[in-house]
């Protein structure tokens, strides 16, 4: 028998069929109508600034769908989105949706964008996501949110750039509080690379030892003590690997003495685990406004 290329996976053709979503759920085009579908009526129906550059490059930009009106006194507390579509598609436009049941906890949103492979590499993608944050820790004062209450999250591989956010040296490298976030929320991430170079996606991240190397979250976290509390979620009817992956960052979070969560979705897949942000009543908007104080 061969040696296996990752675990227990002898072929791509295995590697793709547990790691390509669109083939865990009977209609995948219906998947993404149904985020195209919110994002429209978040942008037609709640107050948004959209395209506000972040950086110097066209990509580098964030979208702003503030509280209306705050929870509370003074400023709204602020959740930062990172989307998915494995470093090489989508933007933060497909996912304007997310604001939906955050507005209305009293929840500002911010929705990053930035540029894909194979244009850039894994690395600028992660510095991209690390400038956006800290020009949200610096600048969103001027639009209504509480630089002392934010929290971070993505999914899939925005769950991989989250767990990178809270591997960063903010105070070293940025001169900011050495953990500015509330809460960090990861749902359906990746936090080992090394399957994914053996992968249909292979051509366009183009993985080698040394990206893995630096970026993979899990066997980074060894390296960063960090106060921000950590929740790992997925869906039930996901592959084994994405549970499989969440259990590996949450296990190397917790052995650093970081606080964290894992749970399971129950009857989500890979795109439905990101509904609960349209309804301010799900899991997911509770846990953030527990996190970020809006008192309900």
């Amino acid at each position: 028998m061969p040696a296996a290329l990752y675990r227990h996976f002898q072929t791509q053709a295995e590697i793709d069929a547990a790691y390509n979503p669109s083939l865990q759920v009977a209609d995948a085009a219906a998947e993404l109508r149904h985020f195209a579908e919110a994002a429209h009526q978040a942008r037609a129906t709640l107050r948004h600034q959209l395209d506000l550059p972040y950086g110097p490059t066209l990509a580098e930009t964030l979208d702003i769908f503030p509280a209306d009106p705050p929870a509370g006194p003074g400023r709204a507390p602020v959740f930062v989105f990172l989307h998915g579509g494995y470093w090489r598609a989508l933007s933060s436009q497909d996912f304007s949706g997310i604001a939906l049941g955050l507005q209305r906890r009293g929840i500002t949103t911010v929705l990053v964008n930035y540029a894909l492979c194979p244009q850039v590499t894994i690395d600028e993608i992660v510095r991209q996501v690390r400038a956006a944050l800290a020009w949200v820790l610096r600048h969103i004062g001027a639009h209504g949110g509480d630089a002392q209450r934010v929290a971070i999250g993505g999914h899939s591989a925005g769950g991989h750039l989250t767990a990178m956010a809270l591997l960063t040296r903010w105070a070293e490298d940025y001169g900011l509080p050495a953990d500015p976030f509330r809460a960090a929320l990861a749902i359906s991430g990746l936090y080992d690379l090394n399957p994914l170079r053996y992968s249909y996606l292979q051509p366009m991240i183009q993985l080698d030892d040394g990206v893995i190397r630096r970026q993979s979250p899990a066997f980074l976290a060894s390296t960063r003590r960090s106060a921000t509390p950590l929740w790992l979620t997925w869906g039930a009817d996901e592959s084994d690997e994405f549970a499989h992956q969440s259990r590996l960052m949450h296990d190397a979070w917790q052995a650093a003495g970081n606080p964290g969560e894992l749970s399971v979705q129950a009857g989500r897949n890979h795109f439905s685990a990101l509904h609960g942000f349209e309804d301010p009543a799900s899991p997911l908007c509770d846990w953030l406004a527990h996190h970020l104080g809006t008192g309900g």
